[in-house]
C-alpha cells in the first residue's frame, strides 16, 4: 500500500511538472519574434487608435493607446495651459497737414522711434495741386497708443478709429491642432520604421506627406498672426490745407497759357464736328445744286407772256 501511495505521488508531481513546462513553452512560442506589430498614428477625426497585426494577416485590431500630448509652447501662461490673450490692434487716422512731405518724414521718424517702420506710403496730387498721402505705419503693439497720440500732434485731426480684434480663441484652437498633428507625424514615424513591404512604406509616407501639408499650412496660420499680433498696423491719410481765396502765387503768364489752350482745344473741338458733319454737309450741297439746276432750266425753256394790246387813236 505504501510503495502504490508513492508511486501515485510521484506520478501527480511528474504530470504536473510536465504541464507547467508545456505551458511555458506556449507562452513563449505566442510571445516571441515570430510576430511583429504595426502601430498607426491618429487619424485627424477620432484622435486616433493604435492597430496591431501579426505577419500574414490581412486585418487590423485596434488596441487602446494613450491621448496625444501637446507640445511645449512658449505661448502657454498659468495652470491649465491657458495662453496669453491674443489681440490685433488697427487704427484708421486723417489729417490735415500745411506739408504732405515734411509730414511722411515726421511719421518715418515716429515710427523707427518706437522700433517701428512704415510698411507703405502712397502720393498724388489734386486737381489744385493739392498733395496727398497715403502711409501705413507697423509699430510694436505695447508702443501703439504712444505712437498713435505722437501721429496725431503732426497736424490737424479730421477722423480717429482705433480696433482691437481678439484672436484667443483662434489662436488656442490652433495650438491643440498643431499638437495633434505633431503627434500624428511621430506616430507615423514609428510606423515607418518598423515596416517592411514597400506598399506599407509608400501608404504611411502618403499619410505622413498629408498631415505634414496641413501642419505647414496651420503653421503659417500662427506666423501671420503671430506678425499682427506683434506689431499693430496704423494708417494715416494726409492732405493739405486748401488755401482761402485760390491758388497762391496768382501769375498772369499762367493765364494767358491757359487762355491759349483754351482755344486750341476749341479749334480742335470745330474740326471734329466740320470732320463729323462733312457727310451731311456734301448731301445737302448736291440737293441744293439739282434744285438751282431745275430751276435754271425751266426760265430758259419756258414761253414769254403775251404783251397787251393797246387801242389805236383815230
Amino acid at each position: 500500500m505504501f510503495f502504490m501511495n508513492r508511486g501515485t505521488y510521484v506520478t501527480l508531481v511528474l504530470l504536473v511538472v510536465v504541464i507547467a513546462v508545456l505551458s511555458a513553452g506556449c507562452t513563449t512560442i505566442t510571445g516571441g519574434s515570430g510576430q511583429k506589430s504595426l502601430v498607426s498614428a491618429p487619424n485627424d477625426a477620432t484622435g486616433g487608435t493604435n492597430y496591431e497585426s501579426g505577419i500574414g494577416q490581412g486585418s487590423y485590431r485596434p488596441v487602446p493607446t494613450q491621448a496625444p500630448v501637446a507640445s511645449g509652447s512658449t505661448d502657454t501662461a498659468g495652470q491649465g495651459g491657458a495662453i496669453d490673450q491674443k489681440l490685433i490692434y488697427t487704427a484708421q487716422l486723417s489729417l490735415e497737414v500745411p506739408d504732405v512731405a515734411a509730414s511722411v518724414d515726421s511719421l518715418k521718424a515716429i515710427a523707427a522711434g518706437r522700433g517701428g517702420y512704415v510698411a507703405s506710403s502712397t502720393f498724388s496730387t489734386l486737381y489744385n495741386d493739392r498733395r496727398t498721402a497715403t502711409v501705413v505705419l507697423r509699430v510694436p503693439a505695447k508702443e501703439f497708443e504712444s505712437v498713435l497720440a505722437s501721429a496725431k500732434e503732426i497736424g490737424n485731426v479730421r477722423s480717429a478709429t482705433t480696433n482691437g480684434e481678439d484672436v484667443t480663441a483662434e489662436y488656442t484652437d490652433l495650438l491643440a491642432q498643431k499638437a495633434s498633428y505633431q503627434n500624428q507625424i511621430a506616430q507615423y514615424n514609428e510606423i515607418m520604421k518598423k515596416s517592411e513591404k514597400v506598399e506599407d512604406i509608400i501608404k504611411v509616407q502618403e499619410q505622413i506627406d498629408r498631415v505634414q501639408t496641413s501642419l505647414d499650412r496651420l503653421e503659417g496660420r500662427m506666423r501671420y498672426l503671430n506678425n499682427r499680433i506683434d506689431l499693430s498696423t496704423i494708417t494715416v491719410n494726409l492732405a493739405e490745407k486748401e488755401p482761402v481765396g485760390g491758388q497762391p502765387g496768382h501769375s498772369f503768364i499762367s493765364t494767358i497759357n491757359e487762355g491759349i489752350s483754351g482755344l486750341v482745344g476749341m479749334i480742335d473741338l470745330l474740326i471734329v464736328a466740320l470732320f463729323t458733319l462733312l457727310p451731311l454737309i456734301i448731301i445737302g450741297a448736291a440737293g441744293y445744286g439739282v434744285y438751282r439746276w431745275r430751276q435754271s432750266k425751266k426760265t430758259a425753256t419756258g414761253a414769254a407772256p403775251p404783251k397787251p394790246e393797246t387801242p389805236e387813236k383815230k
